[in-house]
């Protein structure tokens, strides 16, 4: 490919994008590319942190008053992931159609609603499930965001920089789980906002009266929100290359590999989602004498943190490679799981249940990681095959239609793995409703982890694979 010597800018839109070409990328889409990340980085760690916050406050609400029942709890942790795993396949192809910088600007500022509205009705014990279901429901506004996040920041990057730059965006992303269940029990603990705030509500702990904040979990987002709204707005750019009609990124569903990544991603990431928006209530119900708030954020912290580091180690190992032994892992750590847990007269060892949570929540990161650096690569590659190396617009073209496909299946394989967000916490309450137990439902994940293994091993990482990634 000939070197890109002339800059194309119109305002935001970057009329002319070419990260594979090496003299550009140095010159001066590297730099761009990095300023476009790190927006986008605390854009989609407030996603998650809306899309999680009810994780926390579905504990909270039974001391605050609320008459809502262990089912209706475990519905409201888990319907954010329902709303947000379906929002996320229409906002897989939003990218293209609208523009990066400005879909990450409306759909930032969209998480207004939800916290606001959760804000308001917990400081009112009398307020309807209804509309608590439907407020838990608009977080999935924050889990929408991760497709249109990653499919964005897939088209600033050249091929071998796209697992850590991906790593860097989901990884720190990520972190906004585990950081809305650390801070949130912090933060309504004193009346930060005064008079802005609200009032207290009072609950009784341990046989003491004390005065909370429970509003303080929602409210604490609202400024950084509409701070971050703003950045990208005004700092972020839109690449003109990118658009592209639905039509040509619904070519995505007649490829047999975007159907196969989705379940891999589904075990990877529905697997950190779900466990993350269950594990609070699965220490409750599982360890009544342990606090859950103070270990939970743990986990989403360890698989928030390691996912750069999936990336990046995809990058140099191969994707296929780490995701296969990454399954493995998996699946001994759900083995050890169920070797904790309660089980007939037997209380349990919850410091061996959460090690091997641990190893869940870390597998996951690392899974993360090294399936998104899959999805790129193997639609760059299956584009370039056949394509001449020196007709230079042919393989401009490949490229294209490339970059366009496959930051299409990251979004879409992003959808559909965010529905693990809501069938693991849904299914621990089957579980426990039907047997007594989540047993059942932890050697249902076994079993598909199993199938995972046999995927990535056949498809992608054994000798002679159809296409190894």
């Amino acid at each position: 490919m000939s070197a890109i010597t002339t800059s194309g800018r119109q305002g935001r839109l970057l009329t002319l994008w070419a990260p594979e070409d090496k003299s550009f990328w140095e010159r001066e889409g590297e730099a761009i590319a990095k300023l476009n990340l790190w927006i986008s980085v605390p854009a989609l760690f407030l996603a998650f942190a809306i899309w999680q916050v009810w994780s926390v406050v579905a504990v909270s609400l039974p001391g605050l008053g609320f008459k809502y029942s262990t089912n209706q709890l475990f519905w409201l942790a888990a319907a954010p992931a329902l709303s947000g795993a379906t929002l996320r396949i229409f906002y897989s192809f939003m990218v293209p159609l609208v523009g990066g910088r400005r879909w990450t600007a409306i759909s930032t500022a969209s998480l207004l609603i939800p916290a606001l509205g959760i804000g308001f009705a917990v400081q009112d014990n009398t307020t309807a499930y209804p509309t608590m279901l439907i407020l838990a429901l608009l977080c999935g506004l924050g889990g929408g965001n991760f497709s249109s996040s990653m499919a964005n920041i897939s088209f600033f990057f050249p091929k071998e920089r796209k697992g850590s730059a991906l790593g860097v965006n989901a990884g720190l992303g990520n972190l906004g789980v585990s950081v809305v269940q650390f801070l949130s029990p912090l933060v309504v603990t004193a009346g930060i906002f005064g008079v802005f705030g609200g009032d207290a509500q009072t609950i009784v702990k341990n046989g003491q009266t004390a005065q909370v904040w429970t509003q303080n979990a929602a409210f604490i987002w609202v400024p950084w929100i509409a701070l971050t709204a703003l950045a990208a707005w005004f700092g972020m750019n839109d690449i003109a290359d990118a658009r592209a009609s639905f039509a040509a990124q619904a070519a995505i569903f007649k490829r047999k590999h975007n159907w196969l990544m989705c379940v891999l991603y589904l075990g990877t990431f529905g697997s950190f989602i779900g466990y993350a928006a269950g594990f609070p209530l699965l220490i409750k119900s599982q360890f009544p004498s342990i606090n859950p708030l103070a270990y939970a954020w743990l986990g989403p912290l360890v698989g928030a943190v390691v996912r750069p580091f999936g990336g990046w180690l995809a990058d140099k190992l191969g994707g296929a490679r780490v995701t296969l032994w990454n399954f493995i892992v998996m699946a001994i750590a759900v083995v050890g799981v169920t070797v904790f847990l309660p089980s007939g007269g037997n209380e349990g060892q919850f410091a061996g249940f959460f090690v091997c949570f641990l190893v869940l929540f870390l597998t996951t990161g690392i899974g993360n990681g090294s399936t998104f650096r899959m999805i790129p690569v193997i639609f760059l590659t299956e584009a370039m095959r056949g394509v001449d190396p020196l007709n230079t617009a042919a393989v401009a073209q490949a490229n294209k239609e490339g970059n366009t496909l496959g930051a299409a299946t990251l979004g879409f394989t992003a959808a559909m793995a965010a529905y693990g967000g809501f069938f693991i916490p849904k299914s621990y309450g089957s579980s426990i409703a039907l047997t007594g137990s989540p047993h059942a439902a932890l050697w249902t994940f076994f079993a598909f982890y199993l199938v995972c293994i046999v995927i990535t091993w056949w498809h992608y990482a054994r000798k002679n694979a159809a296409m190894p990634c």
